[in-house]
């Protein structure tokens, strides 16, 4: 078994938009309906070609040693090999927010 901490890949739907971080603690929070998320792992290849999606999260989540992700927004968490590329990305038709009332369209 590896002495290395596990690096988790977590997608979360926040203010509409989908994120994908990576991550290597990962806890059930004593705050209840939470995840507890730190230690955010960003990719930093040594290319001139910046992401701007992973610089906006690299500067949203600067100075942040804890975040807290209430569990109906946490569309999967992985146990990853290799560390990707942090990301933003519009959620698309297929995600419904939870709870949704049926016959009424989700806002």
């Amino acid at each position: 078994m590896s002495s290395e901490q596990p690096l988790y890949r977590i997608q979360f739907i926040n203010n509409g938009k989908n994120y994908q971080l990576y991550v290597r603690e990962l806890n059930q929070s004593t705050m209840f309906g939470f995840i507890e998320i730190g230690d955010f792992v960003f990719y930093s290849q040594s290319a001139v070609l910046v992401d701007p999606s992973e610089e906006k999260l690299r500067t949203e989540f600067d100075g942040v040693s804890r975040s807290y992700i209430p569990l109906q927004a946490v569309i999967r968490i992985d146990v990853v090999t290799e560390k990707g590329s942090a990301r933003i990305s519009d959620l698309g038709d297929n995600v419904t927010a939870f709870p949704y009332s049926p016959g009424k369209k989700p806002t």
